[in-house]
């Protein structure tokens, strides 16, 4: 039974992202934004983000509670999801939209601290838990794509309503996870944030994560730009999610502990080549055929830095670890990566933009590639 609730758990939040993260620009241009405008505001949640995420990380931690945290957060982003969605004024856009981004962004490292924890409890692999979670932003991403085209771009609230609500519910009758005994203090934070293995971790996350936030923040954009609409869009969301449900099913194969550095770097290569390749395209079609590289790019990279990230943190900062690198990930690099980006993109386009993402992803590579050796090294020594 806890099995089949983490698993339903994972399909209903990730589909909230998809509703959130891939549509939401798109629901912004509709409104009469352009690509700045659009950059600065999703820069802003970044800004919302790096102060939540931490919050409620440290929370759960001083509390020693996943499970309660989680439901207060679902219960906010549901009600300001909806309300989101039904507006087309400027102004309250944006301040609908940092509230989501307080509440939403939380819920990632959450959900995955629970389900990498749950998993070890009930002797499961956590990429089977976390397939589902791919299943569900692949459905949502082609329903809502389509839903919005045939009922209008405000028809989206009501999909938001409907996950939420039954999310809720699923993670009423999950079990908490197990925590530590051990006490947070702020020394043992100070020792967390100042351990160079996490720091040079760190470091590699960050700048591969800025050319991979500002592609799922203007890849639905750029599809537009090239004469696609929003089914398209939703089509290119669910084939990228879509090649993540067999890798993360198979993780149990190819995650060996004492490989991540390796297998991150390996990612991240294949960062280049999809942003490379995404540069190059001029048919939105050949635009999403490209997003099946996401299958050997962000499951690989982002399992590999879950499993990375628990080897170096104490079990009782776990929360805590988990939500530094989703803030990495999801607010800082989302900072950067969206008003950068979307200055970028007005004033170059999106072919030079998916150059640039392609070099800062190589730059990343070669970073990763100097991490692996030195681990070598010192595995040597």
């Amino acid at each position: 039974m806890q099995k089949t609730l983490l698993k339903s758990y994972n399909f209903m939040f990730f589909g909230l992202l998809a509703l959130f993260i891939p549509f939401l620009p798109v629901y912004m241009t509709a409104q009469g934004l352009n690509e700045s405008e659009v950059g600065i505001i999703i820069g802003a949640g970044g800004f919302i983000t790096i102060i939540a995420q931490p919050f409620f990380g440290m929370i759960s931690d001083r509390f020693k509670t996943v499970r309660k945290v989680i439901l207060l957060l679902i219960l906010l982003t549901t009600i300001g999801g909806f309300a989101l969605y039904q507006l087309s004024s400027f102004t309250m856009i944006i301040v609908l939209t940092l509230v989501v981004y307080a509440f939403l962004m939380p819920l990632d490292p959450l959900t995955e601290s629970l389900s990498f924890t749950s998993s070890e409890v009930l002797k499961i692999s956590y990429g089977s838990v976390r397939t589902y979670g791919a299943l569900g932003f692949a459905i949502m991403s082609l329903i809502v794509g389509y839903t919005m085209d045939w009922f209008g771009m405000s028809s989206i609230s009501y999909l938001f309503a409907i996950l939420g609500t039954v999310g809720f519910i699923i993670v009423f009758f999950l079990r908490d996870v197990p925590t530590t005994v051990v006490p947070i203090s702020k020394a043992g934070l100070k020792k967390l944030l100042f351990d160079k293995e996490m720091i040079l971790f760190l470091i590699l996350i960050f700048i591969s994560s800025i050319p991979a936030r500002m592609n799922d923040t203007f890849l639905g954009i750029h599809i537009g730009s090239l004469n696609g609409d929003t089914k398209l869009v939703g089509i290119a969301f669910f084939i990228s999610a879509a090649t993540e449900i067999l890798i993360f099913a198979l993780s149990f194969l190819w995650l060996k502990k004492g490989r991540e550095l390796q297998l991150i770097t390996i990612a991240i290569f294949f960062y280049a080549i999809r942003f490379l390749l995404s540069g190059i395209v001029e048919s939105p079609y050949a635009l999403i055929a490209v997003q099946v590289l996401q299958m050997v790019t962000f499951p690989i990279f982002y399992t590999a830095a879950i499993q990375y990230l628990y080897q170096i943190v104490p079990a009782e900062w776990r929360a805590t670890g988990q939500t530094i690198l989703a803030l990495l990930f999801f607010g800082i690099s989302g900072i950067i990566s969206s008003a950068l980006g979307g200055y970028i993109y007005t004033i170059f386009g999106g072919h030079i933009f998916y150059y640039m993402l392609s070099i800062i992803s190589t730059i990343a590579f070669l970073y990763g590639v100097a991490l692996v050796i030195r681990q070598h090294r010192k595995s040597l020594a």
